[in-house]
């Protein structure tokens, strides 16, 4: 018997994917920085429901966002952008860290754009990630560009509800998704290029001390984007293994939920109505699957 029970895994199931019509299967900007010049058709990421509980997910080299309502798809908006993460303000929009342009605002009725931060003192952004929101409206976000070991300059900033913006982590080798403990006191990083997730202390008095990398992994690629459930279990969508890896609070994996498509699963989110929904982004398919502690649940042990 080991120090930790062997984790449950759960299979998922596809909720939809992107329709035939919607697929572009050109080069683009992107795919030639990203994809090594090939054409892509779609890459969605970014899941994120409204407050009406209407999901959303973004296609980067196509700049478009897409709103999911019945299993059908809705192109809301359209521009000049690379639009990665998304993520539910205050006010009801629909925040974007988009990679050419900064942190964006879409208004999902009218599908209105609008820019919120595009530079840092006078200068660009290296190209945003993700973002999240803490319940009392700071914001936090990954300036990943295309640092990684060979160039851990990547930055983790914090945008204060008052607007003051704080560099968090300026020392980081490719930092992307991101999550809030449940009492907002730690900010998890994926480092993707490091192949691990970094656990980041919030000090009361503004600013961090004592980072430290909470877990590692294997692969060609890294963790990707992450949530964080009620228990403060750490939900990790590794992208290259197809796999949302699911950590206990001492790092210990105790779960993971297995694609049924491709391996690129890049981002993980909470359902209203229970449950995940996780995007496979090279197959444009957003999977689902359920989600409760392993103790309340009886799924296949792994060998």
């Amino acid at each position: 018997m080991g120090l930790f029970p062997l984790p449950v895994i759960t299979d998922t199931t596809v909720l939809t994917e992107m329709p035939p019509a919607l697929r572009r299967t050109v080069v683009s900007e992107w795919s030639r920085a990203n994809k090594r010049g090939q054409a892509v058709e779609s890459f969605i990421e970014g899941p994120c429901y409204d407050a009406r509980g209407r999901l959303h997910v973004t296609d980067i080299p196509h700049g478009r966002i897409f709103r999911i309502d019945a299993g059908e798809w809705h192109c809301i908006a359209e521009y000049d952008g690379e639009p990665n993460g998304l993520a539910l303000a205050p006010d009801g929009r629909l925040y974007i860290a988009d990679y050419k342009n900064g942190i964006l605002a879409l208004d999902g009725e009218s599908g209105r754009i609008e820019p919120i931060l595009t530079r840092c003192n006078s200068e660009r952004f290296k190209g945003v990630n993700d973002l999240t929101f803490a319940t009392n409206g700071d914001l936090f976000f990954t300036d990943q560009g295309q640092t990684g070991l060979h160039d851990p300059t990547g930055r983790v900033f914090r945008l204060t509800r008052d607007g003051r913006l704080d560099c968090l982590i300026g020392n980081g080798p490719s930092p992307n998704g991101l999550a809030l403990s449940p009492e907002e006191d730690i900010l998890y990083v994926a480092m993707t290029r490091d192949n691990a997730v970094w656990r980041v202390p919030l000090l009361p008095q503004g600013g961090t001390a004592k980072v430290h990398r909470f877990a590692f992994f294997h692969g060609a690629t890294g963790p990707d984007g992450m949530a964080v459930d009620a228990r403060g279990n750490l939900l990790i969508a590794h992208a290259g293994l197809g796999h949302v890896l699911v950590l206990g609070g001492q790092g210990q994996l105790i779960a993971a939920l297995r694609s049924c498509r491709g391996s690129f699963t890049t981002n993980v989110a909470f359902r209203p109505e229970g449950g995940v929904v996780i995007t496979d982004s090279t197959t444009g398919t957003i999977l689902q699957a359920a989600w409760d502690h392993p103790a309340a649940q009886t799924s296949e042990r792994a060998a």
